[in-house]
């Protein structure tokens, strides 16, 4: 399948518990499924993204000219002291391009993060410039937990 047919096929789909679905711009109704797909140039390559939302984590792909699923890592909150872990479920531990990130998104969305992610391991400029992007379309789709959120969290506990 090519990028762009993913794109199409998978863009701004929005799936409800009930089987319903409507576009993304519709707020993500409880216990459903809200998928956003974009396409972003950077340094001179293309950078594809998928993000799915589901009620107490997120899905995340990040594919570099290609379609292609690259190393899956999943993060989470752990205690006591509320940590990050990050663990790789596919690919190999040797390249860690895109667990450091995973484990920055779980920090910023308090939510459980899978991503998967397919940036050359060499390129930290280039997994940098994807992880900004990610979370600028995070932040749009108000999965970013605010500042006073954060500190309030941590009181909290």
């Amino acid at each position: 399948m090519s990028s762009q047919e993913l794109g199409t096929s998978f863009s701004d789909l929005v799936v409800g518990s009930d089987g319903q679905t409507g576009s993304s711009s519709d707020p993500p109704s409880e216990g459903g499924v809200q998928v956003t797909c974009f396409t972003e140039d950077l340094h001179d390559v293309t950078l594809h993204f998928q993000i799915i939302r589901l009620s107490k984590q997120i899905y995340a792909w990040i594919g570099c000219n290609t379609a292609k699923f690259g190393h899956l890592y999943a993060a989470a909150t752990t205690r006591p002291g509320n940590t990050v872990s990050v663990t790789s479920l596919l690919g190999g531990t040797s390249d860690n391009t895109g667990s450091s990130m995973a484990r920055r998104l779980v920090l910023k969305t308090g939510l459980n993060i899978v991503l998967a992610c397919n940036i050359p391991k060499d390129s930290p400029m280039l997994e940098a410039a994807a992880e900004r992007k990610l979370v600028e379309k995070l932040k749009g789709l108000g999965y970013i937990r605010s500042k006073a959120g954060e500190a309030n969290n941590s009181n909290a506990h």
